[in-house]
């Protein structure tokens, strides 16, 4: 069974490594095998990286996007990883279930529980102000 995805106009999209921009109207794509998939709100580029939490999803993301160097992005992301958890040990939980996830090749799982850490990390911050 084919994932149906509707495109907004101008949205964009990656597709197994491939940015795909619609054009002027809403378009409907059938994807009929397995690809990575991310649809434009769930994309953090590098500049948007700006937080730890952050800077985990993109390695995570680039994980996900580029499957061949999933093992190229591991180091930076137990660093990354390691100093969130020294920093706020509260969140190691969190990222302990992440890094289940990319260890049974669970990558889109463990984006978005990357993404829950980040909404973690904006609760923390509100609370600090």
């Amino acid at each position: 069974m084919a994932l149906k995805i509707s495109l907004k106009p101008h949205e964009r999209m990656i597709i197994g490594g491939a940015v795909v921009k619609n054009g002027n109207k809403v378009a409907d794509l059938f994807i009929e095998n397995n690809v990575s998939i991310l649809r434009e709100k769930d994309i953090i580029n590098e500049a948007g990286a700006n937080t730890p939490c952050k800077r985990i999803y993109f390695i995570i993301q680039l994980m996900y996007i580029d499957g061949g160097k999933t093992a190229d992005y591991q180091n930076s992301y137990e660093d990354l990883a390691g100093d969130l958890v020294a920093a706020a040990p509260s969140t190691a939980a969190l990222v302990a279930q992440i890094n289940e996830g990319i260890s049974a090749g669970k990558l889109y799982h463990a984006l978005k529980l990357a993404r829950q850490l980040i909404d973690y990390e904006d609760l923390l911050i509100k609370l600090a102000e």
